[in-house]
């Protein structure tokens, strides 16, 4: 099936949207599909997925300065070769990101933090860098204000 997409009309109460009911019907159309004919089995979602989801995915493999739009879908996958500084773009409350870096050995060992190329408040809140080759390090970040965020790191093996 493809998606279904609820119509929403031209403007707000013109009457010209989908019923209600019509809405809904379609809302669980399309969760049925994801939960039962998407061919992805529980707790398996990849990154190869997400990125068909989302579209606007990158996979970066050598960068010096990724920036990380918080008004943006985007999901980015990151082996460097060179210590990275990850520059946040329209930071937006509540918003969670999610950054997975695949450790890249001794060409790897730090990361950096900025908002619009200036200084912000990143806290830590679990988890260290695992630099081993094998390893996937899936950090997600939270804005918690203009110019502070929180984030995690946690680890899988490839």
């Amino acid at each position: 099936m493809a998606k279904q997409v609820i119509g929403i009309g031209t403007t707000a109460n013109d009457g010209t949207g989908d019923p209600i009911r019509t809405a809904f019907d379609k809302t669980n159309d399309n969760f049925t599909e994801l939960y039962d004919g998407a061919g992805v089995a529980d707790d398996s979602i990849t990154f190869a997925k997400l990125s068909d989801e989302f579209s606007t995915s990158d996979t970066l493999t050598a960068a010096a300065i990724v920036d990380i739009n918080f008004a943006a879908a985007e999901v980015f996958t990151l082996t460097p070769d060179q210590n990275t500084t990850f520059n946040i773009t329209n930071p937006q409350i509540g918003i969670t990101k999610t950054i997975i870096v695949t450790g890249a050995g001794s060409t790897y060992t730090a990361d950096t933090w900025t908002v619009g190329g200036g200084a912000g408040t990143f806290n830590r809140i679990a988890g260290e860098y695992d630099d081993t080759s094998s390893t996937k390090n899936f950090y997600q970040i939270t804005c918690v204000s203009a110019t502070e965020f929180w984030y995690s790191i946690s680890q899988i093996a490839s």
